[in-house]
């Protein structure tokens, strides 16, 4: 990651003056901040030169918060791909709401940022503790989703006719970029509207945040796909399992698949670069040595060997080549040419992945983050992400966790452990 401004200074509405209803709860002080650096060298470089470490804000309730819950009306909306926890996420902010504050009004808008615009004239959800009750038990959303930009001017209108104390904007990079330029807007016509967003990408790729949700139940399920692929291959002569995962530009999905499984033998990410000469001469020694091979490619994987393309979607990201067909064809291709017969299976669980049901210890996180992010948005905070860093729940300021993008460290110990565990090359050229 290129090195920014570490300021991690959180934006909010007004000044807290209302007692919380909360009772018997340790409320947390906006003094108490987590440490961004958590070596003791690099705490020590600050003080010596008279510097400040950076911290971020912790999260938690607030023994006095800005919002009065009876006169209080929410609003939740969900953008971009599915992912599970979606809907814990959900019930966790409603339950939150309703059970701990007493608010007495949620409504969730339909398909994303669609669900603000007036052109589209979705009606919004009531929800409730008894409508959100069992949700978690489903994969997607309730809410449902879309990508593309809306008017900000139009979206702001409708939560201000909706008289919305609190947006809670739950998505990825586009969808917390989305939730900036909102809170901007209401902050600019003097409104008191706080845009809190939850973190949500099956890639695992938002910066300043240590994990985000679904991405433990996506490494979980990844493992099952690598393993029927892994017996297929082994099953046959010759045999090549390949498998696609989901990560445009991080590989953490495949990576961490990977070292839980044990059985990969080529890793690919797009954090790497390999040449497809390498990987074919690797993987002709792999097959000669072991008598079958098993790949896992992240979905970004290689994409400076696949046909430039300029198309993009509804949310502006640049439609990626399928590096999976690819490699599926080009395998195929030269162990015909070499007159080698394989064996090739190849499983793309991408879809299925992203419309699980949260495991248990991703619902669990879900129902920490929607709680962070109520205690957050009560407390007046604004423009920003609730996350987790160090194990600890914190305020992450918008602007820097989409900054950039969170990846890969291609000489760092995650790396490393998957070249030890593969026995691939480090450089496939």
């Amino acid at each position: 990651m290129k090195e920014i401004d570490l300021n991690f200074a959180v934006s909010r509405v007004g000044e807290c003056r209302i007692t919380s209803p909360i009772s018997g709860v340790r409320f947390v002080k906006d003094e108490e901040h987590v440490l961004y650096h958590s070596d003791i060298e690099t705490i020590k470089s600050y003080l010596e030169t008279g510097r400040e470490p950076p911290y971020l804000e912790k999260a938690g309730p607030r023994e006095k918060i800005y919002f009065d819950p009876v006169n209080l009306r929410c609003g939740i909306i969900t953008c971009g791909g599915l992912c599970p926890g979606l809907n814990d996420v959900i019930r966790a902010i409603v339950l939150t709401l309703f059970q701990q504050y007493g608010v007495k009004q949620v409504l969730g808008f339909r398909y994303g940022y669609e669900g603000l615009s007036s052109k589209y004239s979705h009606e919004p959800l009531e929800l409730t503790p008894e409508s959100v009750g069992s949700i978690n038990e489903m994969g997607g959303t309730i809410l449902g989703s879309s990508r593309g930009n809306q008017d900000i001017g139009d979206m702001v209108d409708t939560l201000n006719r909706l008289h919305i104390g609190i947006l809670f904007a739950i998505g990825g990079d586009g969808t917390l970029q989305g939730a900036q330029a909102i809170a901007s807007e209401a902050t600019r016509r003097g409104l008191k509207i706080s845009v809190i967003g939850i973190p949500k990408t099956i890639d695992n790729d938002i910066s300043f945040i240590q994990q985000s949700f679904g991405f433990d139940t996506a490494g979980s399920e990844a493992r099952r796909a690598i393993y029927a692929a892994y017996s297929e291959a082994r099953g046959a002569r010759n045999g090549i399992g390949l498998v696609k995962l989901m990560g445009r530009d991080s590989g953490f999905i495949a990576v961490y698949a990977a070292l839980a499984n044990s059985q990969v033998n080529f890793c690919l990410v797009p954090e790497v670069p390999f040449k497809l000469e390498g990987l074919l001469k690797a993987l002709e020694k792999r097959l000669a040595r072991q008598g079958y091979a098993v790949i896992v490619a992240a979905e970004g994987a290689g994409q400076d060997l696949l046909a430039a393309t300029a198309e993009r979607d509804a949310s502006g990201n640049i439609r990626y080549g399928d590096i999976g067909i690819f490699l599926r064809g080009r395998i195929k291709e030269h162990f015909s040419q070499i007159g080698r017969q394989v064996e090739m299976k190849y499983i793309d669980p991408s879809y299925i992945i992203r419309s699980l049901p949260a495991n248990a210890r991703d619902s669990a996180f879900c129902l920490l983050l929607g709680q962070n992010a109520v205690h957050a948005g009560l407390a007046g905070k604004t423009d920003m992400v609730v996350g987790n860093w160090n194990h600890q729940g914190t305020h992450v300021p918008i602007s820097m966790a989409v900054s950039q993008r969170k990846k890969l460290d291609p000489e760092g110990w995650l790396w490393n452990s998957v070249l030890a565990i593969t026995g691939q090359p480090r450089n496939l050229f």
